[in-house]
């Protein structure tokens, strides 16, 4: 197993100090919005194996079955499919969606064959891949995700008592579900911006006196106006009034597959996701729009937003997922409890994230207990080699490799799907 040297994304939404209280390290004064732990050419994480630090890519790069396991290459290539990130949130995310597997793999090569320069502004797929994505709440943790139920939706907007929202109530009224959702957010995305955002400004205006009065919506309200000041006139901030907001509570978790519509707006947590840059956005942000692209990836469903809640397997608390890029899972040792084996035959990324927690080598170990049992003087469990995680901390485990874990921490175990 190696430890890892994560790299920290400056984006501008990111919290000065929510992953500096988490590291136990001095804030900067600067956001820091990411931690990525991964082999993302991005920002892959760095190891030493004792000739000096290397990336994790060239580490797989130059024996992926040793790293990732066949099963792991026949199924997904010599790459690591999943990253996993620490996430701060210190203000709102753009307005986003991914696309499936064969929208991303028809997208790139349609900008590929066009000669999009891939680091292009107005680019849309980044690679060929799509980007399921799992967030788990370590704070309480509020977003958007998926879209309300039109009618919902309606009663919404027309408590604001704004004009220019009538003509949109009347379609969420009137209209077949998907049919409304789609000509609302086509209507609001596809305006004039000057004509959107004196809509947006009177929208903004309303719902910030009504969330101050209270009321069943005040929550919704607030949400509407913190939007419309982080992004004053952005048509997202009406966007954002069609989906469900939703706070999580720490353990609880969203999961976010292919053409939902979904933003983070405040929160620390862990997020893994499958190895893609492929985002289509929808608003709350200066970057470039695709509106045709978009509404062609966007699934226009209402419902919950459909909240996670970890189920106990083997010792483990799993949050399930339907994808086979990745597997999440939390282990919380007992202290004093007897240590906890991990093995797979898939690659895994270990984080912690509380307290303290101890890996083993199980191989290693068991080598030393029976030498131990034959007079050599060893004391059983002493000669493996491990790593003492801290808050922040993380470590990759080659497929195959058995370890144990022990402790008085959390600790996260991202692998892929066996």
């Amino acid at each position: 197993m190696d430890r890892l040297a994560n790299t920290v994304r400056p984006y501008a939404w990111g919290s000065a100090t929510a992953l500096p209280e988490l590291l136990g390290t001095a804030p900067t004064g600067e956001p820091q919005a990411e931690m990525w732990m991964g082999a993302h050419p991005g920002a892959p994480s760095r190891i030493d194996r004792g000739t000096g630090p290397v990336s994790l890519a060239e580490v797989i790069d130059a024996a992926p079955e040793t790293e990732l396991g066949a099963d792991t290459v026949r199924a997904f290539g010599p790459r690591l499919p999943f990253l996993l990130k620490l996430l701060a949130a210190g203000s709102p995310l753009s307005l986003q969606v991914h696309p499936d597997l064969t929208q991303a793999a028809a997208g790139f090569a349609d900008e590929e064959r066009r000669g999009v320069p891939i680091d292009a502004g107005h680019r849309n797929y980044k690679d060929a891949n799509h980007k399921p994505e799992l967030i788990v709440a370590l704070t309480p943790f509020d977003g958007l995700c998926g879209f309300r139920h039109p009618a919902q939706t309606a009663d919404l907007l027309e408590g604001l008592g704004v004009d220019d929202l009538k003509p949109y109530v009347d379609i969420l009224r009137a209209s077949p579900e998907e049919d409304a959702l789609r000509e609302v957010l086509t209507a609001v995305l596809g305006a004039e911006h000057h004509a959107i955002a004196g809509t947006v400004e009177h929208t903004a205006v309303a719902a910030g006196r009504l969330a101050a009065e209270g009321g069943p919506h005040a929550d919704a309200y607030a949400t509407c106006a913190g939007l419309a000041h982080h992004y004053p006139g952005d048509p997202g901030v009406l966007a954002a009034m069609l989906l469900n907001h939703v706070r999580l509570q720490p353990g609880e978790a969203l999961f976010l597959g292919a053409g939902i519509p979904h933003a983070y707006l405040s929160g620390l947590g862990v997020e893994l996701m499958a190895n893609s840059d492929n985002v289509l956005r929808c608003g709350l942000t200066p970057k470039h729009v695709d509106v045709p692209e978009l509404l062609r990836v966007v699934r226009f469903e209402a419902g919950d937003a459909g909240v996670l809640r970890p189920e106990e397997t083997d010792g483990e608390e799993v949050y399930e997922t339907p994808v086979d890029e990745f597997r999440l899972s939390r282990l919380v040792p007992a202290p004093g409890a007897a240590p906890h084996p991990l093995a797979a035959r898939t690659p895994q990324i270990l984080l912690c994230t509380a307290g303290t927690v101890e890996l083993r080598d199980a191989e290693a170990d068991s080598v030393a207990g029976a030498g131990a049992g034959a007079g050599t003087g060893t004391a059983a469990g002493a000669g493996g080699a491990g790593l003492t995680l801290a808050p922040g901390e993380s470590a990759f485990v080659p497929a195959g490799e058995r370890i144990t874990v022990s402790g008085d921490g959390t600790l996260f175990r991202a692998t892929v799907v066996a």
